[in-house]
């Protein structure tokens, strides 16, 4: 397949220097899957593209952060699946729940969290105290008479709700969710009315769909958020809030990951600032969108205009089919890469040729 190479500049860029660099001023955020590997089995390019980016101690040559949208599993096994092709810290892996590490607030109070694989594991290491999961909640509260009160709830969900990814059991999760959610976070009490707004609800990984075996793609985690929307409206009449939506395109995706660069160019004493963040990915939808959504607010942070672009081939009757998230308006400039190429070598060598590049 092909990929895609958006660039994201940040407000401190400086004009092209002409002379060849040792000293590297940009750093990559690399998609993982469908880009380096395909299921589990490495892209012949990745191989090549990461000869590359290493020295012949095997240190990185640039400041170099993995994002992926993938969000049930913690980010050292996801390190550790990538080890094949070379050596790397789960410090340069971003899961799409990884910006949840600053929401300290959120961390000391009982949320409730749902996904699939370790979601305790997951959530107390990104800082959460008091997790609990949807098949807790159900164990502990099968039925509950509401008459009662020796049996009423005595579970508070006193922080948020959070969903890492899609459940196995949607009508569950669904379910008990939506109870949460109507009874400001005393699951088993009658809905209230007045519980508008609701208790927070934060987000990751919004994809509609995402390819597996099959020859058509698969229900993701945003097609299970719409279910949820929709249901909440259809039983209040109002809108489900979210708190924070993380995962690719989100702004706060592309912010922790800038963190995340910069923190290992401070690392390795890197002289040089950080300028340019090249984003490489193989789906416009989120890689590309959300490259230049964060392209276009760093220039809006420091006064820049931005430049539409040209719009790419119409969907169905002429109309751009969007399967972004309800709160990302569709603009087609923002799923116009800067640059197009076969695999993710080309953009490699197509990086160091426009930073002048040359470590070695």
């Amino acid at each position: 397949c092909l990929c895609s190479l958006a660039l994201s500049h940040s407000s401190s860029f400086l004009p092209f220097l002409a002379r060849l660099s040792v000293l590297p001023s940009f750093g990559f955020l690399f998609d993982i899957d469908g880009v380096l590997v395909r299921g589990k089995t490495p892209i012949p390019a990745a191989r090549t593209a990461f000869q590359k980016l290493v020295d012949s101690q095997g240190q990185f040559l640039v400041p170099v952060v993995f994002v992926t949208n993938a969000g049930n599993c913690l980010r050292q096994k996801k390190a550790d699946q990538l080890s094949h092709l070379l050596g790397i810290s789960q410090d340069q892996v971003m899961m799409s729940h990884s910006p949840l590490r600053m929401f300290k607030h959120y961390h000391e109070k009982c949320v409730l969290v749902s996904g699939q694989g370790p979601l305790l594991d997951i959530a107390q290491d990104l800082g959460f105290c008091q997790p609990i999961t949807i098949d807790t909640l159900r164990e502990k509260r099968p039925l509950l008479d509401a008459v009662d009160h020796d049996r009423r709830p005595n579970v508070l969900v006193s922080g948020a709700v959070v969903l890492f990814g899609e459940p196995v059991r949607w009508e569950t999760s669904l379910q008990l969710i939506i109870d949460v959610l109507l009874t400001s976070g005393y699951p088993g009490n009658p809905y209230e009315q007045e519980s508008y707004p609701h208790i927070p609800v934060l987000a990751c990984n919004m994809d509609l769909m995402w390819v597996a075996e099959a020859q058509s793609p698969r229900f993701g985690h945003g097609t299970f958020m719409v279910c949820l929307e929709n249901i909440y409206k259809k039983i209040t009449g109002k809108e489900l809030k979210y708190e924070a939506l993380m995962g690719k395109p989100s702004r706060l995706t592309y912010q922790y990951a800038e963190h995340l660069i910069r923190a290992q160019a401070l690392q390795r004493s890197w002289e040089q600032p950080i300028q340019t963040l090249y984003a490489v990915g193989d789906n416009v939808m989120t890689d590309v969108y959300g490259a230049n959504l964060y392209d276009r607010y760093l220039r809006a942070s420091c006064g820049a205009g931005c430049v539409p672009r040209a719009q790419p081939a119409p969907g169905p009757r002429g109309r751009p089919a969007f399967h972004g998230h309800r709160d990302f308006g569709f603009d087609p400039a923002l799923v116009e890469p800067d640059h197009i190429v076969p695999d993710v070598d080309a953009a490699v060598d197509l990086v160091f040729r426009l930073e002048n590049f040359a470590p070695h």
